[in-house]
């Protein structure tokens, strides 16, 4: 199953190369972000990586939050666009050292937009192609975004997802290999979980072509993924996010 979603989207991809006489527009830079280990931890840490948010005419688009992706269908405010997308994994350093590594990887799925003025909408279906993630998580979100004075911008929304029962085993399933090596008591997620969030933006144009972002966020963990021991014991059901990014727009 996983194969054939990569083949569609390769094959729908062929199909739009015969339309992209246009050319790429947005902004690269680097950001830098104060977050947690992983999903779930209470240990944060500094990541320092390159941001791209970029457009190739009104057909593509790439950026960290919604993945590589191909606007399929365009009417008015609304669009369908597969993608490709990326889900982290664990790296288990800190209080999950012993435990076995979960991997992170490449992600397929369906997203369906509605951008009326300054509000957008999202729904959006995605399942792993790659890693030791399994299952789907469907993610709704909804932003507001506006220039409040000259040379500044800001934004805000909530966003809720659900993750599968198998995906949430993914990530915090407490074997019976773990618990051996750890200490922590056996776990197995029965279901899926829901994760609330919440996130805001300000952006201020410091020349023409450059631009300076703070950005800050916070989620909260809910049902098998708060009850689990790699939750409750060592970590923490609430995340928050935070950092600035550093872009030059073309």
């Amino acid at each position: 199953m996983n194969r054939s979603i990569v083949c569609s989207l390769a094959a729908l991809s062929l199909l739009a190369a015969p339309a992209m006489a246009q050319s790429w527009s947005g902004s690269v830079g680097l950001s830098a972000t104060q977050a947690p280990d992983y999903l779930g931890s209470d240990d944060y840490e500094t990541r320092v990586l390159p941001d791209a948010n970029l457009k190739y005419g009104e057909l593509f688009y790439l950026n960290w939050r919604d993945g590589l992706g191909w606007n399929l269908y365009q009417q008015q405010d609304w669009s369908l666009s597969p993608f490709v997308g990326y889900t982290p994994g664990r790296d288990n350093d800190g209080d999950l050292h012993r435990f076995a590594r979960v991997d992170g990887g490449l992600t397929g799925g369906l997203r369906l937009s509605y951008q009326p003025g300054f509000w957008r909408f999202s729904l959006q279906g995605q399942t792993p192609l790659t890693g030791d993630v399994d299952g789907y998580q469907l993610t709704l979100r909804a932003g507001w975004r506006d220039q409040i004075a000259p040379g500044w911008t800001a934004g805000f929304g909530p966003s809720l997802t659900y993750s599968s029962k198998e995906w949430t085993q993914s990530l915090f399933r407490v074997s019976a290999g773990d618990a051996a090596r750890s200490g922590f008591s056996r776990y197995e997620p029965g279901e899926g979980y829901w994760r609330l969030g919440l996130s805001g933006n300000i952006n201020y144009r410091v020349a023409a072509n450059w631009s300076v972002t703070g950005l800050a966020g916070i989620t909260q963990l809910t049902g098998d993924a708060e009850d689990s021991p790699i939750v409750k014991r060592a970590g923490e059901a609430t995340q928050a996010l935070a950092g600035m990014v550093l872009s030059y727009h073309f």
